[in-house]
């Protein structure tokens, strides 16, 4: 199990992140469309350089929604690879069946 501190500093990542999505959106438009003025781009790269930090998506991390790990985490299922052996051996997974040879 992760530390209970780490995955609510993702959590709130994750908010600031939805709630400046828009901004950001447009923001980055303007300071990347060519056929506007360098002023009018420049002023839009000061006011993205002004959002919060942590209201960049790159500063999200993928954990797993059951124990909170950062690694070995599967996208599609949303949990780390220990979860999903522990689920699937249980049979708690749909369609998963664990191979024994």
């Amino acid at each position: 199990m992760a530390k209970k501190s780490s995955v609510e500093k993702n959590n709130r990542r994750a908010r600031l992140v939805k709630k400046f999505a828009g901004r950001r959106e447009r923001l980055l438009a303007v300071a990347n469309d060519e056929s506007k003025s360098f002023e009018e781009r420049f002023e839009a790269r000061l006011k993205l350089a002004a959002l919060p930090r942590n209201a960049n998506p790159t500063r999200l991390r993928n954990r797993c929604e059951v124990t909170g790990r950062p690694r070995a985490f599967y996208r599609k299922l949303k949990m780390s690879r220990i979860a999903l052996r522990e689920l699937g051996s249980k049979g708690l997974v749909p369609g998963l069946v664990k191979s024994s040879w």
